[in-house]
This record gives structure tokens, sequence and C-alpha cells, in this order.
């Protein structure tokens, strides 16, 4: 007679034939989020969790905020937004504005030169 080793009737990794009836769960605290239309989201962390985030995505796609604080929630952001220099910015520390009318006015005679010369030489040609 064969025998037969495999277990019928199962799938691999599809179930698992262990129980919970003796394992105590990890200890959590919840975190209520609320957004701006109302919606409130509850979630569970691990109570020695690293970092728990101030805001969560709602369901709704805005951003929810903590409706109270716990002991390892992370700490807001309170650096100052750092102003980003544009390209007038950062000409105006090397130029004053005078500066500027000199450049232009000195350009834009250069530029008048070259058209008439451009017109006297199409006037020579044609």
């Amino acid at each position: 007679m064969i025998q037969d080793t495999s277990m019928r009737g199962t799938r691999l990794g599809a179930l698992s034939y262990e129980r919970d009836d003796n394992v105590e769960p990890a200890e959590r605290c919840i975190v209520r989020y609320e957004c701006d239309k109302g919606h409130a989201t509850l979630v569970p962390f691990f109570v020695e969790a690293e970092d728990i985030p101030l805001d969560w995505s709602c369901r709704c796609g805005r951003t929810a905020q903590a409706a109270h604080s716990v002991p390892n929630m992370a700490e807001p952001d309170t650096t100052p937004a750092k102003h980003v220099r544009s390209h007038w910015d950062m000409l105006m520390e090397r130029r004053t504005i005078a500066d500027l009318e000199t450049l232009m006015a000195e350009r834009l005679s250069e530029i008048h030169a070259e058209f008439k010369a451009e017109e006297l030489e199409l006037a020579r040609t044609a």
C-alpha cells in the first residue's frame, strides 16, 4: 500500500491552524483624528510606538488632525518657513534699481544701434 504524506484539502499559506486562545494582545492606545468636515477616524497604535503622527489621511481626502495628545506623539514643526528666494530677490542682492536702469539704457542703445545697422544694410542691398 502506498502511503500519502500530503494533507488533503489544504492550500499552502492559506490557513493557519494555530489558535490564539491564550495569546495576550499588545497594549494599544487609540488616537482620534478629526477632519474639517467633521469625520472622525480612530487609529490604534502600540503603546511604545516611536512616533505617532499629528495628522492622518481622512476618508474624504482631507487631512485630519489629532483630537488629543498621547505620550509618543510627534512634535509639531515650529521652524519658521524658509523664504524661497526668487530671481528678482537674488538680483536685488547684487544690484540697485539705479544700476539696473543704467544697464537697461546701455542695452537698449546697443539693440537700437544693431537694428539701424541692419536697416542700412538692407537699404544698400535693395
